[in-house]
């Protein structure tokens, strides 16, 4: 069981940056493979980047590519989402996802790839 705890969420400006942290307790961090989603009011969940467990291996949501940067700290069981330039189209709940790493060379991108959530946190941008 892997235990994720979401934070650093809130209200900015357009424009503005902000990091999201996920804590993850109960097993070996470095083992998973970690990846935030965001799922907005009446839309789907909706991948945003994914990250190998080493953080050797990035992969983002092409329109999101440049602005969000998704990193983790194994020594501290911490992934992080940088988040840059946020516009209003980016306001949602931000989820961490987990899944154990099975293969290096595999990226998942789908909600349904992943089984731990964390319960999220809300990013709320004003015009």
């Amino acid at each position: 069981q892997v235990h994720l705890v979401e934070s650093g969420g809130g209200l900015v400006q357009t424009g503005d940056s902000l990091t999201l942290s996920c804590a993850a307790s109960g097993r070996t961090f470095s083992n998973y493979f970690m990846a935030w989603f965001r799922q907005a009011p009446g839309k789907e969940r909706e991948f945003v980047a994914s990250i190998s467990g080493s953080g050797g291996s990035t992969f983002y949501e092409d329109s999101l590519k440049g602005r969000f940067t998704i990193s983790r700290d194994n020594a501290k069981n911490t992934l992080y989402l940088q988040m840059n330039g946020l516009k209003p189209q980016d306001a949602a709940v931000y989820y961490c996802a987990a899944r154990p790493q099975v293969n290096i060379n595999l990226v998942y991108t789908s909600s349904g790839d992943y089984g731990y959530w964390g319960q999220g946190t809300q990013v709320t941008v004003s015009a």
